[in-house]
């Protein structure tokens, strides 16, 4: 796959910065957006990635140009999960009700793992994406990958630790003289 700056200057190192993107995230985190990255590759081959790494979330957005507004779907992560987005969503038929959200525009999914992609109520809802585009998706050809995006300032991008568990005043823990 190529790789594109913002400018569309081709850059040896937009992969690398991709990765740096993932690696900020747990470790769980990131194998679920690296498994959803391939899912969704494989499902949209020739689809441009767009990359953002955004103060609230980590996209990743799949369109037939490079612009943003003809994405059809993206995947959106942050430290409390990984989803995705349908970006004309509102528009889509979902008999299940398995879209959430209540915007104008866009609705998600949340996912928790890459299989969820291949439910059929979920491949019914991205194929209708890709039905109701702009822009087709180019017929042949592979999808280039395009840094868009990098903020400054970020949320934290991993779950903050859990509080250890409070004990009450005189309990203790282990038995006198042990060790």
């Amino acid at each position: 796959m190529s790789a594109r700056s913002r400018a569309g200057v081709p850059t040896a190192n937009a992969q690398g910065q991709l990765q740096a993107f993932i690696e900020k995230f747990g470790a769980e985190d990131q194998r679920l957006i690296r498994a959803v990255r391939s899912a969704v590759r494989k499902r949209l081959p020739t689809a441009n990635e767009l990359v953002y790494d955004n103060y609230n979330f980590f996209v990743i957005g799949y369109s037939p140009t490079d612009r943003p507004s003809d994405a059809i779907v993206s995947i959106a992560a942050r430290a409390n999960g990984v989803g995705l987005c349908f970006i004309y969503g509102a528009n889509l038929p979902d008999p299940k009700s398995l879209l959430l959200g209540a915007g104008r525009q866009t609705r998600f999914i949340r996912l928790e793992s890459a299989g969820r992609l291949s439910h059929p109520d979920v491949e019914a809802l991205i194929a209708a994406a890709i039905a109701r585009a702009h822009r087709p998706l180019p017929v042949q050809g592979r999808g280039k990958l395009i840094i868009r995006s990098i903020a400054a300032k970020q949320r934290p991008r991993q779950r903050p630790a859990k509080p250890p568990i409070a004990r009450p005043r005189g309990v203790r823990t282990r038995a006198r003289g042990v060790r």
